[in-house]
């Protein structure tokens, strides 16, 4: 099965206070961490999708090996950006492992596991103590329909809640932390 890494990272961090791409935390940019993780836990290709200060996030990190798409519709929230990053996806993808910017304690191990159930048909999401995050897997059979219902800040949420029949949760809280960086931490 081919699994793709598509990492949202177009928001402005209106709460954090600047776009969370450009964070570092632990030495390393927000956006450079997804990446790596999305390419460490086996996804191939990987699509970043950028908005706010998109320029800068392009000058300042090192996205290699990445495909880079700029969503001009970022302000109208991440559904216009999974919209933008499947509408990028190849095909011939059997599954796209989404994963959001700022989420830094996902690791590649995460991905792997949630990967490892890609198919057409598979809509599965990580699990932190019975809780659903992130990473998520879209089967490609499911994109057209997830794509109709990202609207605003919603992203796969409402199709996901739509069909739960379908949703694999798969464990991950001994793994990786689902927690999102909404504001700074703080200082020790």
């Amino acid at each position: 099965m081919t699994v793709a890494g598509l990492l949202l990272a177009a928001g402005a961090g209106r709460r954090y206070g600047m776009p969370k791409a450009l964070v570092t935390d632990a030495g390393r940019l927000l956006v450079e961490r997804a990446l790596a993780t999305l390419v460490e836990g086996g996804c191939d290709p990987v699509i970043v999708v950028l908005g706010a200060a998109a320029d800068e996030v392009l000058t300042r990190a090192d996205l290699s090996g990445a495909t880079v798409v700029v969503n001009p519709d970022w302000d109208s929230g991440m559904g216009s950006s999974l919209r933008t990053g499947l509408a990028t996806l190849d095909p011939r993808v059997d599954a796209a492992c989404v994963l959001l910017v700022d989420t830094p304690g996902i690791t590649a191990g995460a991905v792997r596991r949630v990967a490892g159930l890609a198919a057409p048909a598979a809509l599965t999401v990580a699990t932190y103590h019975g809780e659903p995050g992130h990473p998520v897997l879209l089967g490609r059979d499911h994109w057209s329909a997830v794509a109709e219902l990202a609207i605003g800040d919603v992203g796969a949420r409402r199709y996901l809640a739509r069909h739960p029949e379908l949703v694999t949760g798969v464990p991950c809280e001994d793994i990786a932390v689902g927690d999102d960086l909404d504001v700074p931490r703080p200082s020790p």
